[in-house]
């Protein structure tokens, strides 16, 4: 990129990157990386989450539940290994 610039100017030139800031002022600018914390974390939540409200919920398309293919001796044999190995009655899903 640079070369093809060059190729009909040769005044300044700064190709940006990433983090790269650009201060203009009225007598300069200056070109400068930015310090970055790439370990940031979000701040705390404010206030409590709201529940979602499962009225607003979109389903899956036609198209998306006609493809699909439960396994229910399949998913019925699992669970029935993991209730026997662990002592546990858990339901297999609906």
């Amino acid at each position: 990129m640079e070369a093809q610039v060059r190729m009909t100017y040769d005044g300044p030139l700064a190709l940006a990157t990433d983090y790269m800031v650009f201060n203009v002022t009225k007598k300069n600018i200056k070109v400068r990386m930015a310090v970055i914390d790439e370990d940031i974390w979000p701040q705390p939540a404010v206030g409590k989450k709201l529940p979602p409200d499962a009225s607003k919920r979109i389903g899956f398309s036609d198209f998306i539940t006609s493809g699909r293919v439960p396994y229910k001796d399949v998913v019925d044999k699992i669970y029935s290994d993991i209730n026997k190995k662990y002592g546990t009655n858990i339901p297999t899903p609906k």
